[in-house]
């Protein structure tokens, strides 16, 4: 390939690789003000979530895209093609996790709406939301420093999500059966509170990601000891 058309190529690859991270920054943006007006009950803000939702979904639309025309004109192979899947597949997950924040605005706006105020019961979902948002920033990190150390934190990381959310779910069963008035608040408690354990599920996705990028192996669906041992081999030549 000739050198000038080499550095082209370079610069489409880190052009995809930035506005990845510029959709996960707004994606991170979608949570945190999920969150924020939920505690407050700003039934307004609960609204631009769920109409700014679009927004992730044409960043996804776009990125894909550029990502057909990439395969179809470049024709990557190794590393290169393997960044491009790792985009792809990326940005599916961040598609989701929008969707996931714009899921508690609704229920949250349902909500107020309906003049239920269960701020006090918000205390666990707002705990899940602070994990998974740091989850999240980890692994949008580790895509942006090809870290693979990150898959292994993040898959410990996850399952003390699940067992959070499996608390929480112990603890809305209680408030149903003590007090079946609180049937339908408990439910869209639950509804929020697993919406949340989602997003760390697809920011674990994302961490295995850059493993494969990096590494060329795929570790989903492994043993978290087999996680631990393809992250420490050595990189593919």
């Amino acid at each position: 390939m000739p050198d000038h058309i080499s550095k082209q190529f370079d610069m489409e690859l880190e052009n995809i690789r930035t506005r990845v991270l510029q959709m996960g920054g707004l994606v991170e943006q979608q949570i945190r003000a999920a969150m924020e007006a939920l505690q407050d009950g700003d039934v307004d803000r609960l609204d631009r979530v769920i109409a700014d939702d679009a927004k992730v979904n044409a960043f996804e639309v776009a990125i894909d895209e550029d990502c057909q025309h990439i395969i179809a004109r470049r024709q990557p192979a190794a590393s290169d093609l393997r960044m491009v899947i790792t985009v792809i597949k990326t940005i599916t997950d961040l598609e989701r996790i929008g969707d996931e924040a714009q899921k508690v605005a609704r229920v949250g706006r349902s909500m107020y709406q309906s003049s239920r105020y269960p701020t006090p019961r918000f205390r666990e979902a707002d705990k899940m939301a602070k994990s998974a948002l740091a989850m999240l920033h980890r692994a949008l990190d580790a895509f942006a420093r090809l870290d693979t150390t990150a898959a292994v934190e993040l898959a410990e990381e996850d399952m003390m999500l699940d067992e959070d959310y499996a608390s929480e779910l112990r603890s809305q069963i209680t408030y149903m059966m003590e007090d079946p008035r609180t049937i339908t608040l408990s439910i869209d408690t639950l509804f929020i509170c697993k919406a949340i354990e989602r997003i760390g599920d697809h920011a674990k996705n994302i961490s295995e990601y850059v493993v494969y990028l990096v590494k060329g192996k795929d570790i989903r669906h492994t043993s978290l000891e087999d996680k631990k041992r393809e992250t420490q081999s050595q990189d593919p030549a």
